[in-house]
């Protein structure tokens, strides 16, 4: 007998053979970088159909592995022979330890493969042994098949069987890596490390994207950004980041100056976006991604995202578009960055007191008319800092 964590996935299984196996080999990969990454020792991953396996004694390793995109349980188990005897045997070892007297319990069986029993077996037979041996340990067994104190899992496959008692709920999504890259603009708030986290679970590696405001912030801002991507970068070991860091004073600054200061925004965003498409383009990415939540804030109604994009040919994705405030907040919370985002920072002050809520896009070009728009993109994108965490 061997420990291994069983790992699950999900929408792999439906990808054509040859698509399923690049998927595989990829979440593979990423699965060791973030054993790696934790400091659990293992001696190596196999494959099965529908199953990895991790070969290891450390039962950490589920909680982990169920921390990789793509993941969708995971459970550290005893593997035996698949036959009944052997597996019985194991559940009634494992049923005297973890049930207590008073715990009612249930045997939760599945089985693939060829055998000469079937699922219902293995429960009848498992459920049984285990009976018998919490008689024996001087203990009270109940079944209960709705709602047990406890559960023994058995998962049956063509030769060997795999006993466990716990399951680790995975993140889900699709590998890390399988969707090509994408340029995530990333202010340090509670939305936008979400955004990012969201389309780095649908398989997208990210480049993150700071645009730093001085004179209208501080440095407090940029530590909250850089610190936010730091916590996006431990669910992506094995795929280190990118980041640049585009100055946009001098963008800001000619708005202020020499624009409608209810459009401040607006045309803020533009830039953005068009500093953030020759990054894309230089990083052989494929689109831009923003922490924009329908009708959150006065630069995100529907008028004004429709602005913003305006006559500009740039792909935007907006993983938030439908989501609630609450929703956004639970997944910050879940991933690790929502006491970062909510951190005390100055606020930008070129924002300015009545934003406009309904702008129209032949008036946001007649703004634009008033600046050299061209080079202030080029100031901004040939002033980004690259670096690495």
């Amino acid at each position: 007998m061997n420990n291994v964590v069983i790992v699950r996935y999900g929408e792999l299984a439906l990808k054509s053979p040859g698509v399923r196996n690049h998927y595989e080999k990829v979440l593979m990969r990423n699965i060791a970088a973030m054993l790696d990454q934790r400091g659990v020792k293992y001696s190596g991953l196999s494959r099965e159909w529908g199953r990895i396996f991790i070969n290891t004694s450390d039962e950490t390793a589920a909680s982990v592995a169920a921390d990789v995109f793509g993941v969708v349980s995971a459970s550290f188990a005893t593997a035996v022979g698949a036959d009944l005897e052997n597996i019985s045997r194991k559940c009634a070892d494992i049923g005297a330890v973890f049930i207590k007297d008073g715990d009612s319990f249930a045997i939760r069986a599945r089985r693939t493969g060829n055998h000469d029993f079937s699922s219902q077996d293995v429960g009848t037979k498992c459920g049984d042994a285990v009976w018998e041996r919490l008689l024996l340990e001087g203990k009270t067994p109940i079944v209960n098949l709705t709602v047990p104190d406890k559960e023994i899992f058995v998962e049956v496959r063509q030769k060997e069987a795999y006993v466990f008692t716990e399951n680790f709920r995975g993140v889900g999504g699709l590998p890390l890596g399988t969707q090509g890259k994408m340029v995530a603009l990333v202010s340090g708030g509670i939305d936008s490390p979400v955004a990012a986290w969201l389309m780095m679970k649908r398989g997208v590696e990210i480049i993150p994207v700071y645009c730093n405001n001085e004179p209208f912030a501080d440095g407090s801002t940029r530590q909250r950004a850089l610190d936010s991507i730091k916590v996006l970068q431990q669910w992506a070991p094995g795929h280190p980041f990118r980041i640049y860091e585009v100055p946009h004073g001098c963008s800001l600054k000619a708005f202020v100056e020499r624009c409608s200061r209810n459009k401040t925004c607006v045309l803020c965003k533009r830039t953005m976006y068009r500093v953030a498409y020759e990054i894309m383009k230089r990083e052989g990415a494929v689109g831009i991604i923003t922490g924009s939540s329908l009708g959150q804030v006065a630069s995100q109604t529907s008028a004004n995202m429709y602005a913003e994009l305006y006559g500009l040919a740039i792909p935007l994705y907006h993983p938030l578009i439908a989501l609630d405030k609450a929703d956004i907040i639970d997944i910050a919370k879940r991933i690790g960055s929502y006491n970062i985002s909510v951190r005390p920072v100055t606020c930008c002050s070129a924002v300015p007191e009545k934003p406009a809520t309904m702008s129209e896009c032949d008036s946001l070009l007649t703004e634009e008319s008033k600046v050299d728009i061209d080079s202030l993109v080029n100031c901004s994108v040939s002033g980004a800092k690259m670096f690495k965490l």
